[in-house]
């Protein structure tokens, strides 16, 4: 598959699921946990806590891990694994470009000043069990 075609196929897949996991690093070690990702051009954005333990991993360690797109129907589900870093972005403009109804759970509204998003720039994409091929790497 060339570089094109792949790069329509990763953006299909992180578009097509908002859910996946984040690993940061915390002590040395993985701390993963389930988030809802919103992307531009292949930079992800997740929100969260201005004062969530992940805030802090991330200060200490900018390097994170995104897996999205495995469904969890079977071996076949095709996948992208995103590594990259991390900084928090507490922009207006992004907390009303992907503000949902669901995330009152949390905060009072777009406004509110515990809302932030946590920005990810890959630095490596790669595709996985994609119809029995082996992994493609996306030229970044």
């Amino acid at each position: 598959m060339n570089q094109q075609d792949l790069k329509k196929q990763v953006l299909k897949i992180i578009s097509n699921h908002r859910a996946g996991v984040l690993s940061t690093v915390e002590n040395n070690k993985p701390h993963s946990r389930y988030m809802t990702f919103y992307n531009e051009d292949l930079t992800l954005f997740t929100p969260t806590q201005a004062d969530a333990e992940k805030i802090d991993e991330i200060e200490k360690n900018r390097s994170v891990s995104v897996l999205v797109g495995y469904e969890g129907k079977g071996i076949g589900d095709t996948y992208v694994e995103i590594s990259g870093t991390s900084i928090m972005n507490d922009s207006e403009h992004l907390k009303k470009q992907f503000w949902d109804e669901s995330f009152k759970k949390w905060f009072d509204g777009p406004e509110d000043p515990n809302l932030v998003f946590l920005q990810i720039q890959p630095e490596t994409i790669r595709i996985l069990n994609n119809n029995g091929e082996p992994p493609q790497e996306l030229n970044l």
